[in-house]
């Protein structure tokens, strides 16, 4: 990463690309995403503001640490996340991650419970619920994360939100793992969200792709942008640490999902510093 460690401190909301897809199934191209994202958050034609007024702009907890140096081998890949990750939260920071395929967040989640004296729960925002056991021979899919983040006792608690192309397998992993899963014909509540610290996992697919075309899997009748912007801001609990993944920039021609993507980063920072104030030295 090119951030220097003194410019990460307590309270610090620190982008980080995680530029991964090597766990992909079918489609790749989510990790050619963060610097997508990034020409959008920081186009000179529009601004860095969020909903409740605030600026990113020279904000003083907020930087980019660009992207991680991240080797192609599945296994090496993995263990420099981690440790790239834990890089940033030793030093107090906030970590706000780019994807990537959904893969990364294993890694990511894994950092956190690393550095993290307090157990903590994760919002998981997709319409998939990537709890597959082995999903094409590769216990490390994009479709296999959260098993392992579950089997490994990394979270106190999983809620998934828009879930609505499951399958008996999962079905059967979410009810073994304890998942709470709030699908669209439930009340998409920020009320249901856990309490305490909280780690948020948005899969871009969990959106209508009426909202956000350029994801490798899209699934149709999901959330609105505006329900999800609305679940970063209301939602119980203390933000920790964030993921946005799987934008896929070969699907996204006119920018559409890049510009989604960025607009709920800013509300995603805006969270994250709102929460952790009073860590700031």
């Amino acid at each position: 990463m090119s951030l220097t460690l003194d410019q990460v401190g307590p309270g610090t909301v620190t982008l980080v690309g995680v530029p991964w897809d090597v766990n992909s199934s079918q489609l790749a191209g989510p990790a050619a995403a963060p610097p997508v994202i990034r020409s959008v958050l920081f186009d000179p034609h529009a601004n860095l503001s969020f909903e409740d007024g605030g600026n990113l702009w020279k904000h003083p907890r907020f930087a980019d640490a660009g992207d991680m140096n991240l080797p192609q081998d599945r296994d090496a890949g993995f263990t420099a996340i981690v440790e790239a990750t834990g890089t940033v939260l030793a030093r107090g920071g906030l970590v706000l991650a780019l994807g990537g395929d959904h893969a990364v967040s294993y890694p990511l989640v894994k950092a956190h419970a690393e550095h993290r004296d307090e157990p903590f729960g994760i919002v998981q925002i997709d319409a998939h619920p990537d709890l597959y056991e082995d999903f094409d021979d590769n216990p490390y899919s994009h479709a296999s994360g959260f098993a392992r983040i579950m089997e490994g006792g990394l979270c106190s608690k999983l809620v998934q939100v828009g879930i609505r192309a499951s399958t008996p397998h999962q079905r059967e992993q979410a009810a073994r793992y304890g998942v709470e899963t709030v699908d669209l014909s439930d009340d998409v509540s920020p009320a249901r969200m856990p309490d305490g610290p909280v780690y948020l996992s948005l899969d871009l697919d969990g959106l209508d792709p009426a909202f956000v075309p350029g994801v490798s899997h899209p699934e149709p009748g999901g959330l609105s942008t505006r329900d999800v912007i609305r679940l970063i801001q209301q939602m119980p609990g203390r933000l920790i640490g964030a993921d946005v993944v799987e934008l896929n920039p070969r699907r996204d021609p006119h920018g559409t999902t890049a510009g989604v993507a960025a607009k709920l980063v800013k509300e995603i920072a805006a969270r994250l510093l709102r929460d952790n104030a009073s860590d700031n030295g």
